[in-house]
């Protein structure tokens, strides 16, 4: 006979308490799944972006009532499996913490794309250190396609190039031309540095110019973001303003100014 059979448990007590257990195992690898799934169609070519972010969207809003539910009835499935001395309990319990388990990866990795409580990012996607003469792109301009936001400062649809400079001065107002009294030569290595520890995909890095373009991809939708960084003079000192802009999109969630606090955090600690 199979373990199951042969528990000590009343056969009326058995079958509910089976079934609970297998309840939270799909329930939770069904939201871990379909969670994923938003992202991994998009690495396959299957559909693009907006797809995966409404997929993300309805597992955001199924993903409390599953992971509760399937932390609650797991929890008490194992509880009353141990309990009761089941002879199937360590299979019941692997089940119900399977299910646990991914239904938090569900539940947590949409979650993980909200802003902070109480943080309201701007509806902006290019920010830059140099609001009044922002760096300008070049060589990255043929990559960007002809699907893609625009690359003038201020030109998208919902703001102006004030308001966008305004905004970002309000929301970021740490992000401002970084100043260094040392060498041209020394300041460009240290940013060609960060750049590559980064992770970022150089597109071009020109001393001579004193410019380095790059593009980052973002791991979970595969968003690709532009950036520029320019290196200046000023009273024989070098300065360095930087620019972050999405391909798509017309919010980023602070993802770009995220990009070049990691850059010249980088910068500064060499």
């Amino acid at each position: 006979m199979s373990p199951i059979a042969q528990s000590s448990l009343p056969n009326k007590l058995d079958v509910p308490l089976r079934l609970s257990a297998l309840l939270v195992l799909f329930a939770g690898v069904g939201l871990g799944l379909f969670t994923l799934s938003s992202a991994a169609g998009i690495w396959l070519g299957a559909w693009d972006y907006r797809t995966g972010l409404g997929i993300l969207r309805m597992a955001n809003t199924a993903g409390p009532y599953l992971f509760w539910g399937c932390l609650a009835l797991g929890i008490g499935s194992s509880l009353f499996a141990m309990l009761m001395a089941h002879d199937d309990r360590r299979r019941l319990i692997t089940y119900a913490g399977l299910g646990i388990v991914t239904a938090a990866l569900g539940y947590g990795i949409p979650e993980s794309f909200r802003p902070p409580a109480g943080v309201n990012y701007p509806m902006i996607h290019d920010i830059t250190t140099d609001t009044d003469y922002p760096p300008q792109f070049v060589d990255i301009v043929p990559l960007r396609g002809t699907n893609s936001n625009s690359i003038v400062y201020g030109g998208a649809e919902n703001v102006t190039a004030e308001e966008l400079a305004a905004l970002t001065k309000e929301a970021y107002p740490d992000l401002v031309p970084r100043v260094y009294d040392e060498r041209h030569a020394d300041v460009y290595r240290r940013a060609l540095n960060a750049v590559e520890t980064l992770g970022w995909e150089i597109v071009s890095a020109d001393f001579d110019s004193r410019r380095i373009e790059a593009t980052d991809t973002t791991l979970w939708f595969r968003f690709k973001d532009d950036i520029v960084i320019t290196f200046g003079t000023q009273s024989n000192n070098v300065v360095v303003n930087a620019r972050s802009t999405s391909r798509v999109g017309v919010g980023d969630v602070g993802a770009n100014a995220a990009r070049l606090r990691r850059f010249f955090a980088l910068l500064d600690a060499q």
